[in-house]
């Protein structure tokens, strides 16, 4: 279920950006970046440091291998991005 809010109940500069990427991409954001932007101080930002975190963080695996983990990943999944 989607939340009409999510979809449509943006801040000014966030419905700009929105339609930048709309205008620039010929395509409309996909539902995370709708996610992330709709109220960035509880969600976007807090989740996006994590990812920067998981993925740019130490570990014995290098930043390509992560971000091929979770390429892998998320075609299995059939997901989008």
């Amino acid at each position: 279920m989607r939340l009409s809010t999510v979809e449509s109940g943006h801040r000014l500069p966030q419905k700009l950006l929105l339609g930048f990427i709309h205008v620039m991409t010929f395509a409309k954001p996909v539902d995370i970046i709708k996610i992330f932007m709709y109220r960035p101080e509880f969600f976007g930002k807090p989740f996006c440091d994590l990812g920067h975190t998981l993925l740019r963080g130490p570990s014995q695996w290098s930043v390509g291998e992560r971000e091929l983990f979770g390429a892998f990943t998320s075609n299995l999944n059939r997901c989008v991005f």
